[in-house]
């Protein structure tokens, strides 16, 4: 059965952080279910979960207790089920340090977080419509990061 929507999932510890992000996509005009964890134990636990429907695009911040972004990361990309999922981190954080783990790591995109609401639709709506297979056949460094 085809899904006539996009699957988003997200995984951030900070409350207002995970509320923004969803109400940036009830603002948007593109037809998502967004499921939102606070942190990386949670996320994993739920793509492990036998029932669960797996995200076309997950969103980790690095910067999270239990299990940071960098670790779900790995432990996502050592599993032939998620390879079909695009990984974006979404992090305050601009380190070239972070950006470079996350590329060698196999992360699609990094996305600074943005400060205001407005910009925050327009990230999330480009990353959203990107088409992801063409995106990741040329992946590098300059199309890693997302600048707007």
């Amino acid at each position: 059965m085809q899904k006539d929507y996009i699957l988003i999932t997200l995984a951030d510890d900070d409350e207002d952080d995970r509320l923004f992000f969803t109400d940036a996509f009830d603002e948007l005009k593109i037809n998502t279910v967004v499921n939102t964890f606070k942190n990386g134990k949670e996320l994993l636990d739920f793509l492990h979960h036998p029932e669960s429907i797996l995200p076309n695009i997950i969103f980790l911040d690095l910067n999270m207790p239990i299990l940071n972004g960098i670790e779900c990361l790995k432990e996502i990309k050592k599993n032939d089920k998620f390879n079909n999922i695009a990984i974006a981190i979404y992090s305050t954080s601009s380190s070239e340090q972070d950006v470079e783990n996350t590329f060698v790591l196999g992360a699609n995109i990094y996305i600074k977080k943005p400060s205001d609401f407005n910009t925050l639709k327009k990230v999330l709506s480009e990353v959203v419509t990107i088409n992801w297979q063409y995106h990741t056949s040329g992946l590098n460094k300059d199309n890693f990061l997302l600048r707007l």
